[in-house]
């Protein structure tokens, strides 16, 4: 099933293939949204916790007020793939050596999310909170984390060249050091 320019109102249709729709105040909790294709298409105040979404196509998605638990981002289509997050619960989704440079993080709790390996040239985390994320081997070229909180990252870790950081947050880059900092 095809569908373009919808509004979805606390219902999901299901399968099928989404352009330029929206869904609002769907709860989508365990859902199988594998092999569906999401093409500019925006998710307000939708949970989507614990959803499957291997092979699931997401280009030019914007989710905001949006609950994301322990979603496994990494199985998308990498193909296309631009994705948003505003105001978004990120408890535990992984993002393993996925490609999301530029990738817009604002006011974001991302406890727990896993960015092993991941490309996040550009990314920003705008007013997010990194409490226990991993960031191992990861690529942090220019991305901006100078409003950001509760990271640690391991500079010798991953790539980070020009990457921002205020000096407000800087201890998140110490953290494997042990010092103490006032």
């Amino acid at each position: 099933m095809y569908y373009e320019s919808r509004h979805f109102e606390k219902e999901f249709p299901g399968k099928g293939e989404y352009e330029s729709c929206t869904f609002n105040s769907v709860d989508f909790t365990e859902e199988n949204l594998s092999g569906i294709a999401f093409i500019d298409c925006k998710f307000d105040s939708c949970n989507l916790s614990m959803c499957r979404v291997e092979s699931a196509t997401f280009q030019d998605v914007t989710f905001r007020d949006c609950k994301i638990l322990g979603v496994r981002f990494d199985t998308v289509t990498p193909f296309g793939l631009s994705l948003r997050f505003q105001n978004c619960q990120l408890q535990h989704a992984s993002f393993l050596g996925m490609r999301m440079k530029k990738t817009p993080y604002i006011q974001c709790v991302m406890e727990g999310a896993d960015f092993t390996g991941a490309d996040l040239t550009e990314a920003v985390f705008q007013e997010t909170d990194l409490s226990n994320a991993t960031f191992e081997r990861s690529i942090l070229e220019k991305a901006d984390f100078r409003s950001a909180r509760n990271f640690s990252i391991d500079p010798e870790q991953n790539r980070m060249k020009r990457a921002k950081f205020s000096k407000d947050n800087i201890a998140g880059l110490l953290d494997k050091y042990q010092l103490s900092l006032t």
